[in-house]
């Protein structure tokens, strides 16, 4: 009995063209690094929404922080989730 060839070679295109583009996304990204600083300050926010204007420096301050602890019968998992933010436009 012949084997039909045509689904599988759309599911073989499909999954083809999902690795070459996960592919091409890991050759762009570059390595990242840990810097102690940026850890400390993101460990040391508030939890929840902050937005800031100091007057002496024309820029707008986010932060942002979420943590919570879901329990799924005996495992529980936490997720902290933390993000700063600036917008500055200036004219020159």
């Amino acid at each position: 009995m012949p084997l039909p060839l045509a689904p599988l070679a759309g599911v073989a295109i499909r999954y083809g063209a999902i690795a070459l583009v996960a592919y091409g996304v890991k050759r762009a990204l570059r390595p990242g690094r840990v810097d102690q600083r940026a850890e400390d300050a993101l460990d040391d926010m508030d939890e929840g929404l902050g937005l800031h204007r100091p007057a002496d420096r024309g820029q707008t301050n986010t932060a942002a922080r979420f943590r919570r602890v879901f329990r799924f019968g005996e495992t529980a998992i936490e997720i902290d989730a933390a993000a700063l933010g600036r917008l500055r436009i200036r004219r020159i």
